[in-house]
């Protein structure tokens, strides 16, 4: 009873005080009108609404486009004869017949963007604008202009697309701190399922998740590798548009959602930064990125066999069955029943960790493989090659 009297008093208290500060800041003084004193309430009410992200949306909203793509698309279908040319002995007459035909269809696709330059160089997503045959950029100011692809990676994801406007637009700065803070506030900008085309972006808001995401390589060859993860709402749409940071920098790029519904539940993907930028880069200069490496080694995973058999503590890594003569890697120090278990300091479960890690990475430059060798851990350097 004794502390439902408190709770009652403090309540009585707060609201006393709250009420007596309402009355002196709309209480004119004797040289301000009441219209005037009104006007500086709402003032300061405005100013409160005021925040970090409300600023953060305000500087990066006019640099977030719409991307509408026209596209070419393959489709493979089963011929609906193939069952009753198989027939051996329709085949004897009219020849095998062919099971399955490749047809080119024409497909809308819709996606996000942002400017990066104001000259008119805008980035998306490879799934968004990869296929390109026409372009088509929607601004937030209701603006529409045609654009062209200038390049495209699709393992990373990211396209690179060019407008060619009438006067400077406005553009997105990327964060020079490349790597986010887990529990930062993060900012998702785009354009949710094509509903708001040459409009303002619609904004969701959370945290980085986490950093550091490795999710699995897809069928069409992506890898999502080193991803920033946030539980700001991503849906479809969204992909190619900005994660942006407290300050209206751009941190990430759109890219990927966990779902069982195609809805978001909370767990979106960006490729974060320091990728973006070294991917675009090589896409302004040469239109592709360059990942003809060559190491010369062959390898399998390491299963418990061969855990077992050469006394790992772990069933992970790969293990190194040969060497190319005179390659980079015979040139590095490898040997054969060597295990490969980092790449760049980080821990590699399988071939495709490797892969995975070697994506980042160009002809001419340097790695350090993490290997063990009759039960001795050791580091080796290898200068990548360039396959022919």
């Amino acid at each position: 009873m004794a502390r439902l009297v408190c709770i009652v008093l403090l309540t009585t208290v707060a609201l006393g005080c709250n009420h007596e500060a309402q009355s002196q800041l709309a209480t004119p003084t004797p040289s301000q009108s009441p219209d005037s004193a009104i006007a500086d309430v709402n003032e300061s009410v405005y100013a409160s609404r005021q925040t970090a992200i409300t600023r953060a949306v305000e500087l990066a909203s006019p640099a977030v486009v719409s991307v509408n793509v026209t596209g070419i698309q393959q489709v493979r279908y089963r011929d609906p004869f193939a069952d009753f040319f198989s027939d051996p002995w329709l085949e004897h007459f009219f020849g095998q017949g062919r099971r399955d035909r490749i047809q080119e269809r024409q497909v809308q696709n819709l996606g996000s963007g942002f400017v990066i330059s104001s000259d008119g160089y805008i980035v998306t997503n490879d799934h968004v604008a990869g296929g390109a045959t026409r372009i088509t950029v929607a601004f937030p100011d209701g603006r529409t202009l045609e654009g062209r692809l200038i390049g495209t990676d699709p393992a990373s994801d990211i396209a690179l697309i060019k407008v060619d406007p009438d006067e400077p637009l406005p553009f997105l700065k990327f964060s020079d701190d490349r790597s986010p803070i887990v529990g930062e506030w993060a900012v998702a900008l785009g354009n949710p399922f094509g509903l708001f085309e040459a409009a303002e972006p619609s904004v969701t808001v959370g945290v980085v998740s986490a950093k550091g995401r490795n999710l699995e390589s897809t069928r069409d060859g992506r890898i999502y590798h080193d991803m920033i993860q946030t539980d700001a709402a991503i849906n479809r749409g969204n992909s190619g548009g900005p994660l942006v940071n407290a300050v209206g920098e751009v941190i990430g790029v759109n890219t990927a959602i966990y779902s069982q519904t195609g809805g978001s539940v909370g767990i979106g993907f960006a490729v974060p930064v320091e990728r973006v930028t070294r991917i675009i880069e090589e896409l302004r200069e040469n239109g592709e990125v360059d990942r003809s490496w060559y190491t010369g080694l062959h390898v399998w995973d390491v299963d418990r066999r061969i855990a077992r058999a050469l006394d790992l503590s772990d069933v992970r890594g790969v293990l190194v069955r040969d060497v190319d003569p005179g390659s980079p890697a015979e040139q590095a120090g490898f040997q054969a029943y060597d295990v490969i278990v980092t790449v760049a300091g980080e821990k590699i479960n399988n071939q495709n960790g490797i892969v995975a890690h070697l994506y980042d990475y160009r002809p001419g430059d340097a790695v350090t493989f993490g290997i063990i060798r009759d039960g001795i851990e050791q580091d080796l350097n290898l200068r990548l090659g360039r396959q022919e």
